[in-house]
């Protein structure tokens, strides 16, 4: 099965049970396709029926969803009607939080991972940053003649992080406070962790909320925008400012799989090969979706084993060649898929020193593996390619010591187990301008300061985060479905769905925190969800900011041209 999916194993499973064919016979490959943002981890009709069609013919049959067919089949998301609401002393102290989701999932749940995930996420998170001893969530799903909905790039994130920045605020707004002080008083200590969240019992390993704040404040010169804002609104330029604190779930273990029935492996794994060469092959269970999966585990087996990056190469996305694995989704590829490669990369260096050891009569002790050769440890002396070695190994190992047997393919896995996942944290800021007359929402400007842990590769990081802030103000101002009342799909294509192009984009200033999580020696977070939770926040509210000397406000995503002067009062 060449499949477009970002969890090959899943639908090998899935292909295997449904078609009565054994496991071993059923080899799904997932290639360098791009894009998946949790579309590609469902299972949908046609591939079913493809799949069913090729057994009944004993043929390959092949299928293409054009673009309509993609807008009306493939899952939507994040259809929510909520009220929340805060309470707070006058002091500024957050009291608790009450939240009220009515949520629509289409005509059924999704299979295998149940429609339901994306309201269960909204009420888990709804507060999640700040300290409250008061928490009333309230989630009731409906079925609607609609399309299917499920879990979309950070499934109930951007909803929970928008309705709890909203509200703070809010509250700041009711007490005269600025609401950058406001979350300065509130947010979670840096120093309290491991924290437990009450009462949803989320549990946090070690964020870093104060900290990513100050570097924020710094980055954007908070005060001086304010200062600006204010001389502008006397001359009639309504600027906005707007803040959205943010955590996001990443590296789940067990204790989230198998929700809605679904078989998809808690774990990820690892093969790292030496090649006869001297060349390094790795195999992962994690797929490339774009995100770079790729980059990031040729560095870190080149640098775990000693190796130059152009010396390796990696396989992902096929069930026949790679170990066992859960796939890529929920920011789990660095994490989980990144470990099972440190360890492994780890284990085949000890291995290649046995091996350096034995050919030249040496103590492992004082050899080391440097740019593709084994050195001395102390001189950094050459004292034997890697392709030598390989060649010795593979083919002349009558040459080494007769009980002596090489082991130059190495699989390791790795499964989190400490927490039920591995919480990354960050705040984002947005500068907009909102013209009153033509209800227009100009994007000045984005920051964003993030935490996920050990940065393996800055730029994969930077735009990772980018990508996900753009998605982000795509949900604030411009994506909508738009149905008639027959329940028919008015605008499924490019020409009428809008979404954020470059010329409508900012600029957007990223910036890290890095506290490792210590459940792994590698100490990555997940990072390709964080973008997408906290923007739409805080763009909704910079353009309430900017509308609030005048006494509006938009409560509805997408803040459309629209929306903006109906909130005014101007349609």
């Amino acid at each position: 099965m060449y499949h477009s999916t970002q969890a090959p194993h899943m639908m090998q499973d899935v292909f295997a049970r449904h078609l009565g064919i054994p496991e071993a016979n059923v080899r799904v490959v997932c290639k360098d396709v791009g894009g998946s943002f949790g579309i590609k981890v469902h299972v949908y009709a046609d591939e079913m029926a493809t799949a069913a069609i090729s057994v009944m013919l004993r043929r390959p049959v092949k299928f293409v969803a054009d673009r309509l067919e993609s807008f009306l089949t493939d899952i939507h998301a994040r259809e929510h009607d909520v009220t929340v609401r805060l309470a707070c002393t006058k002091a500024g102290d957050i009291v608790g939080f009450d939240l009220d989701d009515l949520t629509a999932i289409g005509p059924y749940s999704v299979y295998p991972r149940t429609s339901g995930i994306e309201g269960n996420q909204v009420v888990n998170l709804t507060g999640g940053p700040y300290r409250h001893k008061h928490y009333r969530a309230k989630m009731h799903v409906v079925f609607t003649n609609k399309n299917v909905t499920c879990q979309y790039r950070a499934v109930g994130h951007p909803i929970a992080m928008a309705l709890t920045e909203a509200i703070v605020d809010r509250a700041a707004a009711e007490i005269g406070m600025d609401p950058a002080e406001f979350r300065r008083r509130n947010l979670i200590p840096d120093d309290a962790y491991p924290y437990t969240a009450f009462p949803s019992g989320l549990k946090f390993e070690r964020l870093s909320h104060h900290q990513c704040l100050d570097k924020l404040l710094a980055l954007m010169d908070y005060r001086r925008l304010r200062a600006e804002q204010a001389a502008l609104r006397k001359q009639g330029v309504h600027r906005g400012i707007g803040l959205a604190a943010m955590i996001e779930v990443t590296n789940p273990s067990p204790a989230f799989y198998g929700v809605g029935g679904a078989r998809i492996s808690a774990q990820d794994g690892a093969t790292l090969r030496l090649e006869p060469t001297g060349m390094l092959t790795v195999m992962c269970g994690v797929t490339e979706q774009g995100q770079g999966t790729d980059g990031i585990f040729a560095q870190i087996a080149a640098s775990a084993v000693g190796l130059t990056l152009d010396k390796v190469r990696v396989i992902t996305g096929d069930t026949g060649v790679t170990p066992y694995g859960g796939g890529t989704w929920a920011s789990r590829g660095a994490g989980i898929g990144g470990e099972a490669v440190l360890q492994a990369g780890r284990a085949l260096r000890s291995n290649i020193l046995d091996v350096a050891a034995a050919i030249l009569s040496a103590d492992k002790a004082a050899l080391d593996i440097v740019g593709n050769e084994v050195v001395s440890r102390l001189t950094l002396e050459s004292k034997l390619p890697l392709a030598e070695l390989g060649r010795v190994a593979y083919f002349r190992p009558d040459t080494l010591p007769p009980k002596f047997q090489s082991e130059l393919t190495v699989t390791r896995h790795y499964t989190p187990r400490e927490y039920p996942f591995t919480f990354t944290n960050g705040i984002q800021a947005s500068l907009v301008e909102v013209d009153p007359d033509t209800g227009f929402v100009k994007l000045l400007k984005h920051w964003c300061v993030e935490d996920c842990g050990t940065v393996i590769n800055p730029m994969l990081v930077d735009e990772q985060i980018r990508g996900g802030i753009v998605q982000g103000i795509g949900a604030a101002l411009f994506e909508e479905c738009l149905y008639g009342p027959d329940g028919q799909l008015l605008n499924g294509n490019m020409a009428d769905y809008l979404v954020p192009m470059c010329g409508e984009m900012p600029d957007i200033v990223v910036a890290h925190v890095e506290t490792p999580t210590k459940q792994s020696a590698l100490g990555a977070k997940g990072v390709g969800e964080a973008g997408t939770a906290g923007a739409p926040g805080a763009v909704m509210n910079a353009i309430n900011d900017a509308l609030a000397p005048l006494g509006a406000r938009v409560t509805a995503q997408p803040a459309t041209p629209d929306r903006v002067l109906k909130a005014l009062g101007k349609v």
